[in-house]
């Protein structure tokens, strides 16, 4: 289905499991099980957290705001493909389509500044340890917050902005299942060479600067921790990071070969396959790795069961 060239894009037809016609209603059942599995998941998180007040710490306050982000980003994107995958008709509006970029735009990048952000708890934590509850206060954990939803809400606001204010005259069919910045762009009549550029800048900027933040917090926490001269002490002091670490080479590795590398390269293939790992694997385990990998969450979720089934009178 093609429009005709004088013709504008109201709707575009998602083609991410075209060739998988045979597969649909299987992958809708996979697909669904894993959704329900990471909304179960993702809630137990954020209710042990919330009703432990052991867990009443930054550390646990971010894994929260991570969990909610994780959340929210798969709601994003899931309902509609598990509906798509049943549906003759796998459209959606070009209003629509600008809404979810914005939003998992949003979303995704407020992800990679709150890593940072979670990355610096650690340093602090490891390397001024007698005034980790000064440095980071309440209040300095809300900010920290803030500032990542800033600036991930100013990157999706310029990014959307910039892919839709370009021309769609042509084809329709969008080779993906749903509306990332590199399938939407190749279907503009126009592309200009200046937001293209200031699309990059902007992944670089989402990308490559929260992880430098990164690379320099555990330069600082691996010199701090080979200093200590008990080797428990070393084990216990990486084990806290371990968790994060899993996190971020998962989240930035996916990212940097969706965002980073040259349009030339562009597979619809390849980036459905990991934009399927992304969106719908990452926010499964993520989580996951952060709660089953810490004796002390494992310890609160116990007593919150414990609670749930005897509660006291």
């Amino acid at each position: 289905m093609e429009w005709v060239n004088e013709t504008l894009v109201r709707e575009f037809v998602f083609l991410g499991f075209s060739s998988l016609a045979g597969l649909q209603r299987l992958l809708f059942v996979v697909f669904l099980l894993v959704y329900l599995f990471t909304l179960g998941t993702n809630a137990i998180i954020i209710s042990t957290i919330v009703l432990d007040r052991a867990l009443h710490t930054p550390m646990y306050f971010f894994l929260a705001v991570l969990s909610c982000s994780e959340t929210c980003y798969t709601f994003v994107i899931v309902p509609k493909m598990l509906v798509d995958l049943l549906a003759q008709k796998k459209t959606i509006s070009f209003l629509g389509c600008a809404i979810q970029m914005f939003t998992f735009l949003f979303l995704g990048c407020s992800h990679s500044f709150l890593l940072a952000a979670m990355g610096y708890d650690r340093y602090v934590a490891i390397c001024n340890p007698l005034r980790y509850t000064v440095l980071m206060g309440h209040g300095v954990c809300l900010g920290l917050v803030a500032a990542a939803c800033f600036c991930g809400f100013t990157v999706s606001l310029v990014t959307t902005s910039l892919v839709f204010c370009l021309p769609f005259h042509s084809s329709n069919q969008l080779h993906h299942f749903f509306c990332d910045i590199s399938p939407v762009l190749k279907l503009a009549s126009h592309r200009s060479r200046l937001s293209q550029l200031v699309i990059f800048m902007l992944g670089v900027f989402v990308l490559v600067i929260p992880l430098l933040l990164i690379m320099v917090s555990y330069v600082r926490i691996i010199s701090a921790v080979l200093k200590i001269p008990s080797a428990v002490g070393r084990y216990k002091a990486f084990s806290t990071c371990a968790s994060h670490l899993i996190v971020v080479t998962v989240h930035y590795g996916c990212a940097s070969f969706i965002y980073l590398r040259p349009k030339s390269n562009y597979s619809s293939s390849q980036d459905t396959l990991i934009s399927v790992s992304y969106t719908i694997l990452t926010p499964l385990f993520n989580p996951m790795i952060y709660s089953l990998r810490n004796k002390e969450f494992k310890s609160a979720l116990r007593r919150a069961i414990i609670q749930t089934s005897h509660p006291v009178n």
